[in-house]
């Protein structure tokens, strides 16, 4: 039977306060240790991290496909994951929502002088990013974060990551001045790359693919180009290029596993035809 000894829990109307006191509330009864969830009782800010990883990616996957229903859903599960790490965090009387919520509350009104204080707004987007990037640099002299890298979080995503790391060494002046000398080192790690995998162990070779991938990802950052967008897009496209490889082959009669890559390497031309075509103007 459900708990109604508590008319919070089921109460759908009111405003976003109200709903956020209902989220806060069925947290806590899940996190009950008498009459909680066994599974949630039992977890902890390790066990959960994943998650919250995989819901931000789910909320970026739903933007990606324009899915402004399934964004919503996605939006209260990356919710949840906040509520989650925030009624731990209460238990362990480390913070609480209210104290998570004020810190980020301040940080905005901090790092936005032109909107809340007496700065002016009469500047351009960029101007604000250099000043926004100068807000965050005093914040982490506050903290001791006196190195350059200082910050940059381990967790990350390794392409996003290494962007990251990038922008802050070219911010002290450590960086190619030209675009040519990036593409340069490129060709140099490939070689680096097929050396190792002829002469040198396996560990070499796993070291000299990430020198090529953080190279590729500089290259991008001197371009004007977001890698993990890039990479985003390029899996989209391989997905949708592939799956037309398989419909191809069901016409067919056939399946990947019952063709050869001669087969499946010219539908695949055909598609890549078919989209260039489609993308050069008439």
């Amino acid at each position: 039977m459900p708990d109604t000894s508590d008319p919070l829990l089921y109460d759908t109307t009111g405003g976003p306060e109200r709903q956020m006191a209902r989220l806060l509330r069925i947290m806590e009864h899940l996190r009950d240790p008498d009459t909680g969830c066994p599974w949630d009782i039992e977890q902890d800010f390790a066990t959960i991290a994943p998650y919250t990883i995989e819901e931000a990616y789910e909320v970026a996957d739903a933007i990606a496909r324009s899915d402004w229903t399934e964004l919503e859903g996605e939006l209260g599960d990356l919710l949840l994951q906040t509520v989650y790490h925030t009624q731990m965090g209460s238990e362990a009387g480390l913070f609480s929502f209210a104290s998570v919520a004020c810190a980020i509350s301040d940080k905005m009104i901090a790092r936005h002088p032109h909107v809340f204080g007496a700065e002016s707004r009469d500047k351009s987007a960029e101007q604000q990013t250099v000043d926004w990037e100068k807000i965050k640099a005093a914040e982490r002299a506050g903290k001791a974060q006196g190195r350059t890298l200082d910050g940059v979080a381990i967790g990350l995503p390794a392409l996003m990551r290494a962007l990251k790391l990038q922008k802050r060494a070219a911010r002290v002046g450590f960086d190619w001045p030209d675009v040519a000398q990036v593409v340069d080192k490129i060709a140099e790690e490939a070689a680096e790359v097929v050396e190792a995998r002829d002469i040198l162990g396996p560990d070499a070779l796993e070291e000299e693919i990430g020198d090529l991938l953080f190279n590729l990802a500089n290259l991008a950052r001197h371009l004007g180009v977001d890698p993990e967008v890039a990479l985003r897009r390029t899996n989209a496209k391989f997905t949708r290029r592939f799956e037309a490889i398989e419909d191809r082959l069901a016409e067919r009669g056939k399946t990947p596993a019952t063709s050869d890559l001669a087969e499946m390497d010219a539908i695949w031309n055909e598609v890549r035809m078919a989209d260039k075509a489609a993308q050069t103007p008439d």
